[in-house]
């Protein structure tokens, strides 16, 4: 019982991506509704969660009671994924989470719906790959040539099979939030126009992408930002500090940050609340993991010094619209699997918001 999306181009199911880069307004959102679910003929999508996510145990992929507790608390009353708990939009960044880069839009949506995910930071790869685009000019070896090519085919993109994309995700009931774009700050102004306007068709509110050290990169950006009234979430990692974000802050009304929860206390050995709670209306989502103090490891939710839970009851109490993104990254311990500890990871933050 796979969700399927139909490929365009024979055999292209996605495309490598560089893993190193790292509640919607009602416009935004006014379509939601208009698409009718794709099992709602036959069985509600809490059938479908338990039966997807057990046939994943019978595979010995996760365990039994522990999956169909998950598809149980999930779905909401139209039987839909719902990781939308006391207000807080739970979400996962994919398909990085999934450690699976060549991952297809399909493939991403079904896990994502066994999880019980109801929203995603994703990637434009999975997305091209649907549109289309010839695979050798997205690789990591891509030429200059390449580039200008990829440049050329972006232009001839057709919004409307963006949107096709978009309804397969909604009439499953994920919520595409917030589009990840890699190599951002090395596109043309006729491709920025068009990441955009991607974005806003999947019905995103936020572009995500990696923190520049370069002001060029950030008033520049910041400029088309600007222009289309759309926020850009700055990626930081541990060398990010307060003063990066807010100098980004300075350049351009619609500059924003993506608070990497784990990365800022591993490189900042400083809680990131009283940053949040000075500037959470410049914040598009928060990453979601556990890391150690200086500089400290990745660890499962819960064992690191990262104040997950204080971060999500802040955001539940103010009423703020920050995505919370679970971005998993510790390493999968002995005896388990990436879905079961994704799984143990949202039911943690579920926890937590109770």
């Amino acid at each position: 019982m796979k969700i399927r999306f139909p490929l365009s181009q024979k055999g292209l199911t996605s495309l490598a991506m560089n893993h190193n880069d790292e509640d919607v307004s009602s416009s935004a959102r006014s379509e939601h509704h208009e698409y009718p679910t794709a099992l709602s003929t036959l069985h509600t999508r809490r059938d479908f969660a338990k039966w997807s996510l057990a046939a994943l145990a019978g595979a010995g992929l996760l365990p039994v009671a522990e999956l169909l507790h998950a598809a149980d608390n999930s779905p909401n009353q139209s039987g839909r994924p719902n990781s939308k708990v006391a207000g807080v939009q739970l979400g996962i960044n994919v398909p990085y989470s999934f450690a699976e880069p060549r991952m297809s839009g399909d493939d991403i949506l079904q896990h994502c719906v066994q999880l019980g995910f109801s929203a995603v930071e994703l990637r434009t790869q999975p997305v091209e790959a649907f549109l289309g685009v010839p695979a050798e000019l997205v690789s990591s070896n891509g030429t200059e040539a390449d580039a200008r090519q990829l440049a050329q085919w972006r232009k001839s993109v057709s919004m409307d099979r963006v949107k096709e994309f978009r309804q397969k995700y909604e009439a499953a009931g994920v919520l595409i939030e917030i589009v990840k774009v890699d190599g951002i700050f090395k596109m043309t102004d006729d491709e920025l126009d068009y990441v955009f306007a991607l974005a806003k068709t999947l019905g995103g509110r936020a572009i995500s992408t990696e923190i520049s050290p370069k002001d060029d990169d950030l008033k520049r950006l910041g400029k088309f930002a600007d222009q289309h009234q759309f926020m850009v979430g700055y990626h930081g990692h541990a060398s990010t500090r307060p003063e990066h974000w807010e100098h980004a802050f300075s350049l351009a009304k619609y500059n924003g940050a993506n608070v990497d929860l784990g990365h800022f206390v591993a490189g900042n050995n400083t809680s990131p609340v009283p940053f949040i709670q000075q500037y959470h209306g410049r914040i598009t989502h928060v990453h979601l993991k556990d890391r150690k103090l200086h500089d400290g490891p990745n660890t499962p939710f819960g064992e690191g010094d990262t104040p997950i839970v204080d971060v999500l009851r802040l955001i539940r109490d103010n009423h703020w619209n920050i995505q919370g993104t679970i971005e998993f990254e510790y390493k999968v311990p002995a005896g388990s699997d990436r879905m079961t500890e994704i799984a143990r990871a949202l039911k943690y933050c579920r926890e937590a918001l109770a």
